[in-house]
């Protein structure tokens, strides 16, 4: 059963398009459904969670490095397949638990983005799980509402993770941990992914509705062949550098994205 604090930081979550306020604020959240494994009863919980290579994200049953495992997880041992909610899509995922040597590397990266995860191993005997959740793909993410409401909400995800890795750049100083990496190349990619849709989909079919709307079209997908020159840097300088200097292109990205996303959503929402 969920206890009061928990029920309305879920309830918040699900109002505000996974933004919850408090000591919450900014962090990566996600709602996590498992089957009861004596139940068979549905059970939410909110936790925090990283990106990871392959599309799949991760989450660690660390149970505040109490004694025993937290509840989802023994559920997700009895019924792997699980209901990840993001704040804007719902899908279907297999939750894996990683074992021996990669879930040592991965809590090593997680631990290396977030020293309370080493604390709270310390404090206990047993070995803290991560586990990886991966998108069954059964057709498009669910999501109630309209074409220009998924828009900015999604426009609002990517403005969200932008000042999130923003921010952690900054605190990482001239070295940029394993997590941050992947942290940014998965923000490129998505971006990358959303702006293709963008170009080959969405924008055609504006223009079949609305000719007069050519020059606004042709202006944003300039600004998408931009943006995509600035990622391709950006991806490349994380790849391969540790240099502080990667704050200053983030912060150039981060500027031609914002302006990209206002500008869109001022035009087009009107439209669709």
């Amino acid at each position: 059963m969920l206890n009061d604090f928990t029920d309305q930081i879920i309830t918040e979550f699900r109002a505000n398009a996974g933004q919850v306020g408090g000591p919450f604020d900014g962090a990566r959240l996600l709602l996590l459904t498992t089957t009861g494994a004596r139940s068979g009863k549905p059970h939410t919980t909110i936790l925090g969670y990283y990106p990871d290579t392959g599309g799949r994200v991760l989450v660690v049953g660390s149970a505040g490095g109490g004694p025993k495992h937290p509840d989802w997880y023994h559920n997700l041992l009895a019924h792997p397949r699980v209901t990840v909610e993001t704040g804007l899509f719902s899908y279907e995922a297999d939750a894996v638990v990683l074992r021996d040597a990669e879930r040592d590397e991965i809590f090593a990266r997680l631990v290396e983005a977030d020293p309370g995860w080493g604390e709270y191993q310390s404090k206990t005997t047993r070995i803290i799980p991560v586990v990886a959740l991966q998108q069954v793909v059964t057709g498009p993410p669910g999501h109630r509402g309209s074409l220009a409401e998924s828009l900015k909400l999604i426009h609002d995800l990517f403005r969200r993770e932008l000042v999130l890795i923003r921010k952690e750049f900054a605190a990482a100083g001239p070295s940029l941990g394993a997590q941050l990496r992947i942290n940014c190349l998965t923000m490129c990619q998505g971006l990358h992914h959303h702006h293709t849709g963008e170009s080959t989909m969405l924008f055609p079919s504006i223009l079949a509705q609305h000719p007069e709307a050519a020059a606004t079209v042709e202006r944003l997908d300039a600004e998408h062949a931009k943006i995509a020159e600035l990622l391709e840097e950006l991806q490349r300088l994380v790849s391969t550098t540790a240099s502080g200097t990667t704050l200053a292109d983030l912060d150039h990205l981060i500027d031609a994205v914002i302006n990209h996303l206002d500008y869109e959503e001022a035009q087009l929402v009107p439209l669709i």
